[in-house]
């Protein structure tokens, strides 16, 4: 039985980048390691109805807090067979985004904290009622958010056609969540978390010993 490992942070934080590298060097230390990344749009069609919404192509969905976090949540619910076969046949399964990201975007679009009733509400949505598999680690990318804006900056200008949504392109939002994603972090919601501060070097080969310990 593999652990399941969630990285969260703000868009721009180097989720990617640090996935990537732990990938790398968990191979060397001879682990099998599955990858999934959420939301998944070339996969689902309620991650492509996300898409559609924070583009605006889907009329006033992406005013709706908890209409958003229910696509969300729907995307994890039909990848779940797919995560507990990864975890039964892996010896680590790494996620970019998962239950965590619902909760603190959400509760930061409603002026909540990581106390506040949508939190809550995503922990029975997601876990208790569509079953997802709970994570066995968390590492957050604290990044500044001037980093992370200009990590964004650089995929429009690197990446043919790519345009910040809704979400990456409300800064005050972001303020918000990072802060609700700290307020996790501390709380230790859903398991114990690493805060990684990923504007500085990444030391993959510590936390690849962390997770396999």
């Amino acid at each position: 039985m593999g652990r399941l490992i969630v990285l969260e942070g703000l868009d721009g934080a180097g989720k990617r980048t640090l996935s990537d590298a732990l990938c790398a060097e968990l191979a060397t230390r001879g682990a099998g390691v599955a990858r999934f990344a959420f939301p998944r749009y070339e996969a689902d069609v309620h991650a492509q109805l996300v898409r559609d919404a924070l583009y605006g192509r889907l009329g006033d969905l992406a005013d709706s807090v908890h209409g958003m976090a229910l696509l969300f949540a729907l995307d994890r619910r039909a990848a779940a067979a797919q995560l507990r076969e990864a975890v039964a046949t892996h010896d680590v399964v790494l996620v970019d985004r998962y239950v965590a990201s619902n909760a603190a975007y959400g509760a930061a679009r409603l002026h909540q904290d990581a106390g506040g009733e949508f939190v809550a509400w995503i922990r029975e949505l997601e876990l208790e009622r569509f079953g997802i598999p709970a994570p066995d680690r968390q590492l957050l990318l604290a990044v500044p958010e001037a980093v992370a804006v200009e990590r964004v900056v650089h995929r429009e200008r690197t990446e043919a056609g790519r345009e910040r949504d809704a979400y990456e392109s409300d800064g005050a939002l972001q303020t918000r969540t990072a802060q609700v994603y700290s307020q996790l972090a501390e709380a230790s919601w859903l398991s114990l978390w690493t805060v990684v501060d990923g504007s500085a070097p990444l030391a993959p080969e510590g936390l690849a010993a962390q997770l396999l310990d």
